[in-house]
């Protein structure tokens, strides 16, 4: 006779540093590609920055809110009364990787410092972040430095991809 186990019932835990890279390399994509969307008009008066900040906000919340509950969905097993409510509690990185471009545009918002050009800020801002974010978690996987270099560069690449791909748009 099979038993099942606890962990059978459980449902899948995501590691945290898996959920960290997914959710900071999509929050940082995502940010990129909505700073590149938002400033495709040429509005740079302070209040289109803090509608910007807003929106890209509100359009992160929305990205983790239907990440979490595809999550959610996928695992097809039966759920416990909280579980979509730590599912989608799960998702914290993807947002709070974009909080830095949040903070940066409504900071040119708020007069903090110019709105013109303050996009330019953001894409270096999400590159780096990006770099970082492969170069960290290659080496906590213990890839040696310049493998977890080359990995950093290959994350940051994808960044740029997204502001080339606006630059062309345009």
């Amino acid at each position: 006779m099979a038993q099942t186990t606890t962990a059978a019932r459980e449902p899948r835990q995501h590691d945290t540093r898996e959920a960290v890279l997914f959710g900071g390399v999509y929050g940082s994509v995502l940010a990129c590609s909505m700073v590149a969307a938002l400033t495709q008009y040429g509005h740079t008066s302070r209040a289109s920055r803090r509608y910007d900040a807003l929106w890209l906000l509100v359009t992160a919340l929305a990205s983790a809110l239907a990440h979490g509950y595809a999550h959610y969905i996928a695992e097809r097993e039966p759920h416990r009364r909280w579980d979509a409510l730590h599912t989608l509690v799960d998702e914290w990185p993807l947002v709070t990787a974009v909080l830095p471009t949040v903070l940066l545009l409504a900071g040119a918002g708020w007069g903090w410092w110019p709105p013109n050009g303050v996009e330019y800020a953001a894409f270096v801002l999400n590159i780096v972040l990006l770099f970082a974010l492969g170069l960290v978690t290659a080496r906590r996987s213990h890839r040696p430095w310049p493998a977890a270099l080359l990995i950093g560069a290959v994350d940051a690449l994808l960044g740029v991809v997204v502001v080339v791909a606006n630059a062309v748009i345009k």
